[in-house]
């Protein structure tokens, strides 16, 4: 007999048919759907490949689905497996809660950390942020996603913790900021030591971002009647410092990448001559990601990765002084 008589409750047909699936299944399925990998997916769950490809047509006949079909070299997700992300996430959420799993805990967690990003942001960021990974979560993985230019699916799909964009880019999902950078003129070395940055920007062709978006630095220099010349456009905004600092020209870019670029190749950097706001990069995080302990660790990571102390570029007052 009960001490404590449990409540009456109506009953709920679904429990009988649950008793016979495999739950089991649960785990590596969402690691599948979020890896969209089966070798990432078994070494996240501490599977062989073998058994993760087996799990595979478990889930399949279990869902009534293909949930991952091949395309090219790699794997998309069907409709009805990408419906199934957000409520497996809740569903072993709950599940972690009732049996009372602890927190998030970096020296013992082994999970993979995957954020996006620019390769510009990668340059500046991604070294200190590797470090401090490694020497916080020794057990973690870490993986840098890189775009040129975000999708919307950057945002969510292949197991993205949180995207950090800059403000030039649009985002679906709230965003906070990380750090801003501000912008200075690049230039060959051997540019003439006696012009100053004006000078460079109206007398030598400019390498330029290849982009839709028109950064703040040109549209201020447009509004100031300042004339300029298109030489070369990029669609990677980390090889302009290499190619002004190689092949000549100018261009504008942020102050953070030009003085990480200095240490590899010999470059002149000018504050910008016109007044113009930073560029802000953001924290965008993946929607679908509720663990706020985790959020919050990373969080401070990403802070620590981004910190920077700030220089003076090599400019002519600094020169002749």
């Amino acid at each position: 007999m009960w001490m404590n008589q449990p409540l009456d409750h109506p009953s709920d047909p679904d429990l009988g048919r649950l008793a016979s699936v495999n739950l089991n299944l649960l785990v590596p399925l969402l690691a599948l759907l979020e890896e969209g990998s089966v070798t990432r997916a078994a070494a996240r769950v501490g599977m062989t490949q073998p058994a993760m490809s087996h799990a595979l047509g478990r889930m399949r006949r279990l869902i009534g689905d293909d949930l991952v079909m091949r395309q090219g070299s790699g794997l998309v997700l069907t409709p009805r497996a990408l419906e199934l992300i957000a409520p497996l996430r809740d569903v072993l959420r709950q599940t972690a809660r009732v049996v009372d799993f602890p927190g998030f805990d970096p020296a013992r967690d082994s999970r993979t950390i995957t954020v996006a990003m620019t390769t510009s942001t990668a340059f500046v960021v991604g070294p200190n942020l590797a470090r401090l990974i490694a020497e916080r979560a020794p057990n973690a993985s870490l993986r840098m996603r890189n775009f040129v230019e975000p999708h919307p699916s950057d945002f969510t799909d292949d197991g993205v913790d949180v995207v950090l964009v800059s403000e030039a880019f649009s985002s679906p999902y709230p965003r906070h900021r990380l750090y801003e950078n501000r912008w200075v003129v690049i230039a060959h070395p051997d540019s003439d030591p006696e012009a100053s940055a004006l000078d460079l920007l109206t007398s030598l062709p400019h390498v330029t971002y290849d982009s839709r978006h028109r950064v703040a630095p040109y549209a201020a220099m447009d509004a100031h009647g300042v004339h300029y010349r298109i030489g070369q456009l990029i669609s990677d905004h980390l090889l302009i410092p290499h190619l002004v600092a190689t092949a000549g020209g100018v261009a504008v870019h942020t102050f953070r990448v030009a003085v990480a670029m200095r240490e590899r190749v010999n470059l002149r950097i000018e504050e910008f001559p016109l007044p113009v706001s930073p560029l802000g990069v953001d924290m965008v995080w993946n929607p679908r990601l509720a663990d706020q302990e985790f959020i919050g660790w990373l969080r401070g990571i990403l802070v620590d990765a981004s910190a920077f102390e700030p220089a003076a570029p090599t400019s002519r007052a600094a020169r002749d002084g």
